[in-house]
């Protein structure tokens, strides 16, 4: 028996697709029949298997496990809820992996899984060779077991452990998986605590759950305002990206949401690396050094995120998309409601608003992320012309992904997405100005190249 993965579905960090015929229950089946000959390979029995709320998600799972089970491995269901609670299960249950069935912030017609071997990430090569083996039939044959595991409350009692000020706060899971999680966290929480769109719907029908988009934060920054709130926080369709409103209605990039948890995780662990993407502030990179912290600037995508922070012992890591990684009194995988908790934490520990804090820090005038979409033939090429025009310039790059460039207005970034035919482009400079100079840029090396980006 062999099975054959259209090769769009197979992403640098996961699987993901829109669900119909590239993919079904017999991809998720094959993912099952693969992951499970990857896990007896290395010795391994046993894997955790959640899901989001998703409407494929519940028909999507059970040929999941029905593919590991007929793999020889034995499943831990732990149902519905996020991607986090999934990561928690992983690295406490005893198992030696673990698949969330989920599409992430993806758009409701999609779905996919997001897999981890041995308390690591599994992406890149790993993904490719799930696909690898199914096309050879190259799978271990067996009769596992399925248990079903009520780890929720688990999950919550173990948040608390972090000391949250007693705040008023607006919470949005956006309908997505996170929200009987947050429902059971902030009925244990000080303070008061007004929720919107908790009830799990796979359709997203208020608003698209992203919270890096700052247009689906609308619902909470109108929450916030409306009853006078201190905060309020937002999550993504499977709990793992967190976004963030001050009391004045603000959005709080992530980025900027790390800068203020490393000051405490530097207290406890003097001069650690923190670890953030290529897209992150100079804020965030100049506040850790005045810290006496190392920053450490790397590839975009929570994988290799993940896997740096332990190549590195970091204590946290962050991406400017909303995943933020604990492994400081925490897993070492990211978690956007364990990063809410600490955010309180920080507000007891200080005394000081969200909005004091932020305020706190130095100003810089940046873009958005601006994606657009590109030649596919065309989208590695492009960066790698960018980048031998500006060395042959000598000027100062650093190409750790893509081409982020300092100049002395600020700095700007050019990248190629890892999972769709986008380049991605961001500028920060300290004035409006130097940010119009940035971009001006930009756009020149885009011409020299034959591409052009949209107008705003």
């Amino acid at each position: 028996m062999t099975h054959h993965f259209h090769p769009s579905i197979l992403r640098e960090y996961d699987i993901r697709s829109p669900v119909g015929p590239l993919l079904g229950p017999a991809d998720a089946h094959a993912v099952g029949r693969s992951f499970a000959t990857r896990v007896r390979r290395v010795g391994g029995s046993r894997v955790a298997v959640g899901r989001d709320g998703r409407l494929s998600s519940p028909e999507l799972e059970a040929a999941l496990v029905a593919g590991l089970v007929a793999g020889g491995v034995d499943v831990v269901r732990i149902g519905l809820g996020p991607t986090p609670m999934l990561s928690f299960a992983e690295a406490t249950l005893g198992v030696d992996g673990g698949i969330q069935v989920t599409a992430s912030h993806n758009p409701a017609g999609h779905n996919g899984f997001k897999l981890m071997l041995g308390h690591r990430s599994f992406f890149g090569d790993d993904v490719q060779d799930l696909a690898r083996l199914a096309a050879a039939g190259d799978w271990t044959e067996g009769a596992g077991t399925v248990a079903d595991i009520d780890i929720l409350d688990i999950y919550v009692a173990r948040l608390l452990d972090a000391r949250p000020a007693a705040a008023r706060v607006g919470w949005d899971t956006g309908n997505g998986a996170a929200g009987p999680v947050i429902e059971a966290l902030t009925a244990r929480l000080p303070g008061e605590h007004h929720l919107l769109h908790t009830a799990v719907d796979g359709r997203f029908p208020n608003h698209h759950p992203d919270p890096s988009v700052e247009e689906n934060l609308a619902d909470l920054k109108a929450l916030v305002l409306r009853e006078g709130l201190d905060c309020g926080f937002a999550f993504d369709g499977d709990g793992d990206r967190i976004g963030a409103v001050d009391g004045l209605g603000r959005a709080v990039r992530a980025d900027l949401l790390l800068a203020l948890l490393a000051e405490p995780v530097l207290r406890d662990l003097p001069g650690s690396t923190i670890i953030a993407d290529v897209k992150s502030s100079a804020a965030l990179f100049d506040r850790v050094r005045e810290l006496g912290g190392r920053p450490l600037m790397w590839k975009s995508g929570y994988s290799s995120i993940k896997s740096r922070m332990l190549q590195d012992d970091a204590p946290i890591a962050g991406e400017l998309s909303g995943h933020i990684f604990f492994a400081h009194r925490w897993y070492g995988f990211d978690d956007a409601q364990y990063a809410a908790v600490r955010l309180l934490e920080l507000l007891a520990d200080t005394g000081r608003t969200l909005a004091d804090l932020v305020d706190a820090l130095p100003r810089y005038h940046a873009s958005p992320e601006l994606r657009f979409p590109v030649d596919p033939a065309r989208r590695l090429a492009v960066v790698d012309e960018v980048l031998a025009r500006l060395t042959a310039r000598g000027a100062t790059v650093d190409p750790v992904d893509g081409a982020r460039v300092t100049t002395p207005d600020g700095w700007w970034l050019l990248r190629a997405s890892n999972t769709e035919s986008l380049l991605t482009i961001r500028a920060e400079a300290r004035d409006e100005a130097g940010l119009a100079r940035l971009l001006a840029e930009i756009d020149a090396e885009l011409a020299a190249s034959r591409v052009a980006r949209p107008a705003d």
